[in-house]
């Protein structure tokens, strides 16, 4: 898909649906599918050869697509990795990305990837240094760079500023955009006592180039650790933000909340637990899709950097 805007509300491209996407689009012509756009994880097919990198060069004639990183470690200590930014680089080139996004964690530690994505600490002297990794990373891959904001459930020390407090400060610093995570904002803002409307007020929306959305899950604690599943609100109880669920009332809420701020964003929805059948994901990129029209038909003029 040549020069196409990525706009409106988008999927996150996952392995359970591909072959069925594919199908369907042969069938129907983009055109006819209810989704925008698509949202890759260039490392799930870079590096490779087979059937799914080849199915998503497909889908990238067919679709705009945007990249979303797992592995940068933009807030780790080891040096950037220059052999996989540049095979990150000439990824994005062939799928035409028009931005990229990873996380802001801690993702590798000594050349060992941890497959988790730890938390940062929030101090003022940690600003400047991961400020410095995202603009290398940056220039390194020749388009706008984004980080998002992740779930976590304990903070490495003290702590000098709240989350969004050194979000803001980080991408001044940096001059690089938000990927607004609204799910992960709420899960933070849940299991650490935290008002989700003064976490909006406090993070720099205004640099929103793009905004997740995704479900959570609700768990037992006890002295062992995390127990079961349990119902919403349980007392005691932990959110894991698991995207094995469908987005619940209250991130749609709060999603609502920063679209009157951010204006219209792009949005993805991301599952990767519990994969449903590609229609009843296509079914809830329609409840997304009309949220974020009805915020936009009585919204305010958007933020602006």
């Amino acid at each position: 898909m040549t020069d196409a805007a990525v706009r409106g509300v988008g999927l996150g491209l996952r392995w359970e649906f591909l072959d069925d996407l594919v199908e369907r689009t042969a069938a129907t012509g983009p055109e006819r599918a209810p989704v925008d756009f698509l949202e890759v994880s260039p490392e799930n097919y870079m590096r490779r050869g087979g059937a799914q990198p080849a199915a998503l060069a497909w889908l990238a004639e067919r679709y705009p697509v945007v990249t979303h990183g797992l592995t940068m470690s933009l807030g780790g200590s080891d040096p950037l990795d220059d052999g996989y930014l540049r095979d990150l680089k000439a990824t994005l080139r062939a799928l035409r990305s028009p931005w990229h996004s990873d996380h802001l964690c801690v993702g590798a530690i000594g050349g060992r990837a941890l497959h988790d994505l730890l938390p940062v600490s929030f101090k003022r002297s940690a600003v400047h240094r991961i400020a410095e990794r995202i603009r290398r990373a940056r220039d390194a891959l020749g388009v706008p760079l984004a980080i998002e904001n992740v779930s976590y459930y304990w903070h490495p020390g003290h702590a000098d500023l709240g989350e969004a407090e050194f979000l803001s400060a980080l991408c001044d610093a940096a001059d690089c955009g938000l990927m607004l995570d609204v799910n992960n904002a709420y899960v933070n803002c849940q299991n650490f006592g935290v008002d989700p409307a003064a976490w909006l007020r406090a993070a720099p929306l205004e640099r929103t180039v793009q905004i997740h959305v995704a479900g959570h899950e609700w768990f037992a604690v006890g002295p062992e650790g995390v127990g079961d599943a349990v119902a919403p609100r349980t007392p005691g109880a932990l959110i894991i933000d698991t995207h094995g669920a469908d987005v619940p009332d209250p991130v749609l809420s709060l999603l609502e909340r920063a679209l009157e701020r951010t204006g219209p964003a792009p949005i993805v929805l991301e599952r990767d637990e519990n994969v449903p059948p590609l229609d009843v994901l296509l079914a809830e990129v329609a409840r997304i899709r009309a949220l974020a029209a009805k915020v936009s038909a009585t919204a305010s003029p958007p933020l602006h950097a």
